[in-house]
């Protein structure tokens, strides 16, 4: 049986980012059957078991995510042009002042801090943003297939074909799309439910069956709600929080 390289494994299990993971393995918090690992690129079998160290443990809990209700205007991630990125929105000014955590803002909490996920610029809704490795691989991880909910606000005509389409049949980048749930809210807005995450999915989707987006939201990711944050604002994701 061939041996994997133990910072691929732990990404693989989910235990962190193959990044964190060779943090890990010089610091001696990565047991594998019980025996501390410290050297960087060591392979083991898959069936060997990795534990992490309460070290380990203590470092990741104390990580930070946050949930923004990103405005039009922003990008995601790096700055496009003349346009901003939306972790410029973290900071004391715009904290959601009924956040029930008892964390408060710092500065320094913005160091490693990253979206998990994007959002277009001319979007709104619901962004998460994390210093933790497995919440990042759990949302946009390769195999990731947690839901994202959409509010989308169309013009045009769709037919019950299209209809039909958007819920599975198209393809993007010669690439099937994996199945959506797709369904009227009123009569002129849809609910997307989606479980990936391709550039610009939506609005694409509504091409190819004859519609405009004018407007979307992200109202969910997973179990999480964007619920009644103000947009421009954020909070902490809470510790009885899951995605």
């Amino acid at each position: 049986m061939e041996k994997i390289r133990l910072s691929k494994l732990m990404s693989a299990q989910g235990l962190c980012s193959r990044r964190e993971a060779d943090t890990y393995i010089e610091r001696g918090w990565v047991l594998v059957d019980g025996i501390a690992i410290t050297e960087l690129g060591t392979r083991i079998l898959p069936h060997q078991t990795i534990t992490l160290t309460r070290a380990a443990h203590q470092q990741q809990d104390a990580r930070l995510t946050i949930l923004l209700n990103k405005p039009i205007g922003y990008v995601s991630a790096q700055p496009e042009k003349d346009y901003k990125p939306a972790i410029d929105l973290i900071n004391a000014e715009n904290h959601y002042s009924e956040d029930r955590s008892q964390l408060r803002f710092d500065p320094r909490q913005l160091r490693g801090l990253a979206p998990a996920g994007r959002l277009d610029i001319d979007s709104t809704g619901l962004l998460v943003l994390t210093q933790d490795g497995r919440i990042a691989k759990h949302l946009i991880g390769e195999h990731s297939t947690v839901e994202k909910e959409y509010l989308v606000r169309v013009t045009g005509k769709l037919s019950k074909q299209g209809l039909a389409l958007l819920n599975h049949g198209l393809s993007l980048d010669d690439e099937p799309l994996r199945p959506a749930e797709v369904s009227w809210l009123n009569r002129d807005q849809l609910r997307f439910v989606l479980r990936q995450g391709k550039k610009r999915q939506i609005r694409r989707m509504c091409e190819l069956v004859g519609l405009l987006a004018v407007g979307l939201k992200r109202v969910r990711i997973g179990k999480v709600m964007l619920s009644d944050l103000p947009i421009g604002q954020w909070r902490y994701l809470h510790p009885d929080e899951q995605f």
